[in-house]
């Protein structure tokens, strides 16, 4: 992995659990467990999904979906 995707994907991270803090209204460490055990964060780290190209918005989407139902649709 590029040190680009890596820093893609961090900085998406960092989004992804402000934005799980803001919906959710949890802590930072419990919206850090779920995002880091979540399949969309899986997704999110493999270079071949091309997901970290999407926006943290869009990702959220899926995330919270799984969150929500336990599937990543």
């Amino acid at each position: 992995m590029t040190q680009d995707i890596q820093f893609q994907i961090e900085s998406l991270t960092t989004e992804l659990i402000h934005l799980l803090i803001d919906e959710y209204n949890w802590d930072f460490n419990r919206a850090l467990d779920e995002l880091y055990h979540s399949e969309t964060y899986h997704k999110l780290e493999d270079e071949r999904s091309g997901l970290y190209y999407q926006s943290a918005l869009y990702i959220f989407q899926y995330l919270k979906n799984e969150i929500e139902t336990g599937i990543m649709a």
